[in-house]
């Protein structure tokens, strides 16, 4: 939320700095571009890899909302949230997009930013068919 809601509070997080959506969204696209996340992926879990196939992240202005979109084929424990927690540092000026692509190249947690509070994270869709046809074609 850009405004405050009581009405929104527990289902989306405020946030009162300023940021700059567009520069955001520059380096929300640079993950379409990456295969490894290991940046955003918790620390000790226990996967064989951390490669996914991101193929939309987009933040969207909706009134004195602010949505971030982000489509994959899979996510890692964590991962959307250390994602928006990093943007969010580009927003505020914290860090460039240059910075940012360093972070994802880095695969290091301990490079990205805090992750995203809770609040406000929802899953809108989970699509099978690709994941199914592909298994019949194999």
């Amino acid at each position: 939320l850009r405004k405050r809601n009581p009405f929104k509070r527990i289902y989306a997080w405020y946030i009162q700095e300023p940021l700059d959506v567009s520069l955001m969204n520059e380096a929300a696209q640079t993950l379409l571009t990456f295969e490894d996340f290991s940046s955003f992926a918790r620390t000790g879990s226990d996967v064989k890899h951390h490669r996914c196939d991101v193929r939309k992240a987009v933040f969207t202005e909706k009134g004195t909302e602010l949505h971030f979109d982000i489509a994959a084929d899979r996510f890692l424990r964590n991962m959307v949230r250390a994602i928006v927690g990093t943007l969010l540092d580009v927003g505020k000026g914290k860090l460039s997009v240059d910075e940012f692509r360093s972070v994802v190249q880095a695969k290091d947690r301990s490079k990205a930013g805090t992750s995203a509070k809770a609040h406000g994270l929802y899953l809108h869709e989970i699509r099978y068919n690709a994941l199914l046809e592909s298994f019949e074609n194999a």
